[in-house]
């Protein structure tokens, strides 16, 4: 007996230390993945797509400890909707499932960790206005909330309630502010740049571990980058190239901040579509990371690969599978 109680303190204080090198850097991709086009009057959108991201990379501020006992993956599975209520409006919906998994492999013992099931949603309603930064340009403005559908209570193998980092979900209302800009070229129009800028409010998990109250750092996501079409194969093909840069604030608990959590991170994203019919298209894109300044120690992206079909159905047009 007093192995097995020595055993479950030495358990929830290694808990607390594992998620503190964790819980900013990786989670579910909600904000990564919010982003239709706003279409004409009437069109639905329907995106299924599946996320990996791996975390292998042990970080102290912008030092690599070349420490590969820790790893961290997440599995993502993604419905995408989205309605254009008018040319200019649009309401656009995020669904998730998720997978994350978590090991430690040290002094030949090796702790692992896992949680499934329904994760977050989000809500944002978006409006374009058209030509407003000149010729063949949009600027889209969105307010929108994520949901908190996801549980987080989840336990491990032994029972104990695991750490936020590894629940599906947040128990938190969280607010959502969204910009995206984009220019084509007047010479070719097919040719354009674009910007977007994501903010994210966390809210307050009030019962954390049954008393205790987390909040998650706010985030803040900006994207830059290119893109243009050509026909590949008698195919319609999209191509863009564009670098995220993204800021985590520290988490809270119980309203002090939390070592090592919080950072700022520079992505590359490459990220390529292929039109099967007018209807329907494919998307894969990868996320590779270029620079990292985490506060104090943590897990940061190693890469991350996400791919995806999107299907675009007009009240007007028959859809033909």
């Amino acid at each position: 007996m007093k192995f097995k109680f020595s055993f479950l303190i030495l358990y929830t204080i290694s808990s607390f230390s594992i998620v503190a090198q964790t819980c900013c850097s990786g989670g579910i991709p909600l904000s990564n993945n919010l982003g239709l086009n706003i279409s004409k009057k009437g069109t639905i959108q329907i995106g299924l797509a599946y996320d990996y991201n791996n975390l292998n990379t042990l970080n102290s501020g912008t030092e690599n400890l070349e420490d590969n006992s820790r790893l961290r993956v997440t599995h993502s599975f993604l419905i995408n909707t989205g309605y254009s209520i008018s040319n200019n409006i649009s309401v656009e919906t995020l669904f998730t499932w998720i997978n994350q998994r978590r090991k430690i492999s040290q002094f030949g013992n090796e702790n692992f960790d896992q949680t499934s099931g329904i994760g977050d949603a989000v809500l944002l309603l978006k409006y374009n206005f058209s030509n407003l930064l000149g010729k063949n340009s949009n600027l889209n403005i969105g307010l929108g909330a994520k949901i908190p559908f996801g549980s987080s209570t989840e336990t491990n193998a032994i029972g104990i309630t695991l750490n936020s980092d590894l629940q599906p979900g947040s128990n938190t209302w969280d607010t959502i502010y969204y910009t995206f800009i984009s220019k084509n070229l007047n010479i070719r129009p097919s040719f354009g740049f674009f910007s977007k800028i994501i903010y994210r409010n966390t809210g307050t998990n009030n019962t954390y571990l049954n008393t205790l109250k987390y909040k998650f750092g706010n985030e803040f996501q900006a994207f830059l980058g290119f893109s243009d079409q050509f026909l590949l194969f008698k195919t319609l093909s999209n191509s863009s190239l564009s670098f995220k840069y993204r800021i985590a604030e520290k988490d809270r608990l119980d309203g002090f901040e939390l070592e090592n959590t919080g950072g700022k991170w520079l992505f590359l994203l490459p990220n390529f579509s292929l039109n099967i019919t007018k209807s329907l298209s494919i998307n894969t894109k990868v996320e590779i990371p270029i620079y990292s300044n985490v506060d104090g120690t943590q897990l940061t992206p190693s890469f991350r690969i996400s791919s995806g079909i999107l299907l675009k159905i007009d009240r007007k047009q028959k859809l033909l599978l």
